[in-house]
């Protein structure tokens, strides 16, 4: 199987041409910077320079792909250099070559090289001025520092930074991703409280049109036909009152206006009377103190959406409605006929016993509702803060 090398980057690719150009000018002006004449060159070839130059050139192809063996095969190549007439250029691209490991290479990498070329920069100007006992020792120490400590580390401190600003976005990701969901959820929150205002708002007095309005068309008695518009009529004022309310709310960007400022237990009385004028036998018994504003609100609406089911199901007979206040906990109780027609008097969208159930788990009570042997139950407990309510 061939190995396939990853493409270089194209800035990878003018640093490896460049560099390798250089390094090509430079040995053509017989610039270098050691002479035959010197003990350390055991390789006076002038072709020799470039050997090391070209190897050192190429690895620059692979300085972001493979940095750690363009690293290695660099460090190769500086060695093989410092026996011949050497190379600046060399030099130099290896010092990039060891910048990119650490830049570019794996997190322990990053961690190691530094701590490496530092130790044999210690090494390296100690071990020979003490075997020589010539301060002039302390420069080759010097010269691996500035070829191998300085790059390696410059790498780390841009690594550093470079990890750094990545931490910094994805936070930056994280937090507005939070913020989109919260604002989601929020939405959300507030369009199903709407709906269930609407509903609760609306479904009672439709219910009443709809079913006084069929008795009105079935009915050929004109005094049955009176009392039925006059109902009607009594429904679609209070409807519109309580939808031009809503809108009211909604339109309110201050939120000065809650539902809850208008709807309390006190206004159970009207509605009850209400649901007496639409036809329903019901019974009213309450015992309670004061209650938080947002259970006073979900109790009402709550034996509003009861008596509006009763009305399109219950089958003949009385509907009680009991509301009372112990140990802390505010418990609704509303039974109705149970009802045996094949469809309800009046349409409805089976939204009102789940927003009944919704309204419960918000304020972290009970709410159930079923038979209760011949009747049809509604049991309600609501969490009552004692003291005034917020």
């Amino acid at each position: 199987m061939a190995l396939t090398l990853p493409r270089p980057h194209r800035d990878d690719i003018r640093i490896a041409v460049g560099g390798f150009l250089g390094g090509l000018l430079m040995w053509g002006l017989g610039l270098s910077p050691r002479e035959v004449t010197d003990g350390l060159v055991l390789v006076p070839q002038r072709w020799a320079v470039l050997v090391p130059l070209a190897v050192t050139a190429a690895c620059e192809l692979l300085r972001r792909t493979r940095p750690r063996f363009a690293m290695l095969v660099g460090t190769a190549m500086l060695t093989v250099d410092t026996v011949t007439r050497g190379s600046v250029v060399t030099v130099v691209l290896f010092t990039d070559l060891m910048y990119a490991a650490v830049l570019y290479g794996t997190p322990a990498s990053a961690r190691r090289i530094p701590w490496i070329t530092g130790l044999l920069t210690v090494i390296g100007g100690v071990v020979p001025a003490a075997l020589w006992r010539d301060p002039k020792g302390l420069l080759i120490g010097v010269g691996v520092g500035v070829v191998a400590l300085a790059p390696a580390a410059t790498g780390w401190v841009v690594r550093d930074h470079r990890d750094a600003a990545e931490a910094a976005r994805l936070r930056a990701e994280q937090t507005a991703l939070l913020a989109e969901m919260d604002r989601v959820q929020a939405v959300t929150a507030e369009r199903a409280r709407v709906a269930r205002e609407l509903h609760d708002m609306v479904a009672n007095h439709l219910s009443a049109i709809a079913i006084h309005s069929t008795a009105a068309l079935s009915i050929d008695d004109p005094g049955t036909s009176r009392q039925a518009l006059a109902v009607i009529r009594e429904n679609s004022v209070e409807g519109l009152a309580e939808m031009r309310r809503l809108i009211g709310i909604l339109r309110d960007r201050g939120g000065e206006h809650e539902p809850s400022a208008t709807l309390t237990l006190d206004g159970l009385t009207a509605l009850v009377d209400g649901a007496r004028a639409n036809g329903l036998d019901v019974t009213l018994d309450t015992d309670h103190g004061r209650v938080p504003a947002p259970v006073e609100l979900a109790a009402y609406r709550m034996v509003q959406e009861s008596l509006t089911n009763a009305l399109k199901h219950a089958g003949p007979g009385r509907v009680t409605v009991r509301l009372t206040q112990r140990d802390g906990m505010l418990d609704l109780h509303v039974t109705s006929p149970y009802g045996h027609r094949d469809t309800p008097r009046a349409p409805g969208s089976g939204a009102g016993l789940i927003g009944m159930r919704e309204r419960a788990a918000l304020l972290g009570g009970r709410f159930d509702a079923g038979p209760e042997g011949a009747l049809w139950a509604v049991r309600v407990t609501l969490p009552v803060t004692e003291g005034d309510p917020e």
